[in-house]
């Protein structure tokens, strides 16, 4: 076989296992990233919890750069601290020195009845959990295939008179070694596929056991550098900066040292297959040991250098949208979450605002609701479009009661015609109205703040339900329906009462009062019309919710007046100043 084809081979090797370990991960993100998301946000009170969290969450994901996102998504976002994300990071990387030990034994002969069976279960399984349980049997299935190709390609060059010199420099010169290492590791965005190459590179005497472990060094750097790189925000590169100084540090003090450690490690296992994978273990639980400690001065000292900056004068340019993150599609989902919840804040601001407007005309907080109208509108279609993005990765279609993104998107929509709702119906309507000299009489008002209020509460029930999907609040959710229903009705009555009231005295000549009276009464029955369309699109939160814990054929039982609360009496409340 000539040069050009034993190339084209290794390189099909290589690509083989890389795309192997993009299987496993995408398919641990996918059946079980939300599980893990969950279960790494909670296990962070200490510095022993979470490296071992971040050791169990990369063995689970088969990378350390899929749990760094995770890590630096929730370390940028505030929602855990910065030293212990550091504590996950060290975690992972033992995690990743642990994985490719086991991925080094010769365990071949199962690459391809893994494949088989992962695509058996992702053809046939109707569940998606066991579809991405085939999808993780078919990127292990590739990766050891991947691996004895590699070997089986690497035996014959062993002898190759130009492959000789080459590496024997690389042993000879540790730091090119290194660096070249770190730039192909970078390359591939995986330490475990650099690690297992240049295991089978010294299996194959190809390499020495020097420029074995400079190169080993270098995929360590290496696989530092993507998060690093892709980090979009000041509070998202502090993790990944962290990650690669203490790597950095580790490897200026083991390079010197590479003859003395070779040594040893060779005479403590003299496969020389088992040097690469034995010294990636021993520099990562080294790494832990030594850096565990201090991760709350390394932390205090990475803010100094990458202080939050100012907040935006903008408020409706995304906060939480971190495009790094989209290579991992759970943590994505997350983002987009926070700023859904960002957006809600928006519209229920705008809601606050609005019953000021209709009780007294305040023009200041009607300007406030135009503009915060225009932010809610232009963090939706931002959203949107990191979504869009986030669907090139992980389709937003689900069978089992809708994906996240799906639900995502959904709330988006629904804030988005809230926002429509008070901004360009209720407010500027109301404005109008009270040019013309008309506004609420005080039982309308009464009716109108009741709404109100129990629409500030529904709300906060929506996003209850948008957090938690919790069955029992989607119910109490469309349950409140029926108030509005009453509240509608309530309304309906009083206008025609004061209709009546404005004919009677329209017999005794009174005109301009019997006029008023209809046109206010118009005003009326809009302003609720418009405050119950808002709480169709807040009950919309829970019908995914509802919907998903029934099959498809199922329609939800219809309530009865038992299963309704018991109507609210309406009180005057009145805006405060």
């Amino acid at each position: 076989m000539n040069g050009t084809l034993i190339l084209i081979e290794l390189a099909g090797h290589v690509g083989l296992l890389l795309w192997g370990t993009h299987m496993v991960g995408s398919g641990v993100q996918r059946g079980f990233g939300t599980v893990l998301r969950h279960w790494l946000g909670r296990n962070l009170d200490n510095r022993l919890h979470a490296f071992c969290t971040g050791l169990a969450v990369t063995t689970l994901l088969q990378s350390s750069t899929a749990t760094g996102l995770l890590a630096t998504s929730f370390a940028a976002t505030g929602v855990i601290a910065l030293a212990p994300a550091l504590a996950v990071m060290l975690g992972a990387n033992v995690g990743t020195a642990l994985l490719t030990q086991l991925l080094s034994f010769n365990v071949a002969l199962v690459g391809p009845p893994l494949v088989l069976a992962g695509v058996l279960a992702f053809r046939w399984a109707s569940n998606s959990r066991l579809k991405n349980l085939g999808r993780i049997g078919i990127g292990l299935g590739l990766m050891l295939t991947a691996l004895a190709g590699l070997v089986h390609t690497l035996g014959p060059i062993e002898n190759a008179p130009l492959l000789g010199p080459v590496m024997g420099s690389l042993a000879g010169d540790p730091v090119l070694a290194m660096l070249i290492a770190a730039l192909l590791t970078w390359a591939c965005h995986s330490s475990i596929a650099m690690v297992l190459l240049v295991s089978s590179l010294a299996a194959s005497h190809v390499v020495g056991p020097t420029g074995a472990l400079a190169l080993v060094l270098g995929a360590n750097v290496g696989g530092a550098l993507p998060a690093l790189i892709d980090a979009s925000t000041r509070a998202a590169r502090r993790l990944p900066l962290g990650n690669l100084l203490v790597r950095l540090a580790g490897t200026v003090v083991a390079l010197p040292l590479l003859p003395e450690i070779a040594h040893a490690l060779g005479g403590a296992d003299p496969y020389s297959a088992r040097l690469a994978v034995n010294f990636h273990l021993l520099f990562n639980v080294s790494l832990a040991g030594v850096f565990l400690g201090p991760v709350g001065p390394l932390a205090r000292s990475l803010t100094r250098w990458l202080p939050d900056p100012p907040t935006p004068a903008d408020p409706s340019r995304p906060v939480y949208l971190d495009v790094a993150a989209l290579d991992s599609a759970t943590v994505a989902l997350a983002n987009a979450s926070r700023e859904t919840l960002r957006m809600a804040d928006m519209v229920d601001s705008m809601l606050r605002d609005t019953l000021a407007v209709i009780y007294r005309d305040d023009r200041v907080r009607a300007e406030a609701v135009s503009a915060t109208a225009r932010c809610v509108d232009k963090l939706g279609e931002a959203i949107r479009r990191y979504l869009a993005d986030v669907g090139d990765e992980q389709s937003l279609d689900s069978q089992r009661g809708g994906a996240r993104g799906q639900d995502i998107l959904s709330a988006v929509i629904n804030l988005e015609h809230v926002a429509d709702i008070i901004a360009n119906s209720l407010v500027e309507f109301s404005l109008r109205s009270f040019k013309r000299g008309e506004k609420l009489a005080a039982e309308e008002f009464e009716i109108v703040a009741a709404m109100h209020g129990e629409l500030v509460d529904c709300l906060r029930l929506a996003l209850a339900v948008f957090l938690q999907a919790e069955p029992r609040d989607a119910t109490r959710l469309v349950a409140s329906k029926a108030q509005f229903r009453m509240f509608d009705a309530s309304a309906m009555t009083l206008s025609a009462q004061l209709l009546r009231t404005a004919a009677a005295t329209t017999r005794l000549a009174d005109k301009d009062t019997a006029e008023r009276v209809a046109e206010e009464s118009g005003l009326f029955l809009r302003t609720v019309r418009d405050l119950r369309r808002i709480h169709s699109h807040l009950a919309s939160f829970a019908y995914p919710i509802l919907h998903g814990s029934r099959s498809s054929t199922q329609r939800p039982p219809r309530m009865t007046a038992t299963a309704l609360p018991a109507p609210l009496t309406p009180k005057r409340t009145l805006p405060g100043g």
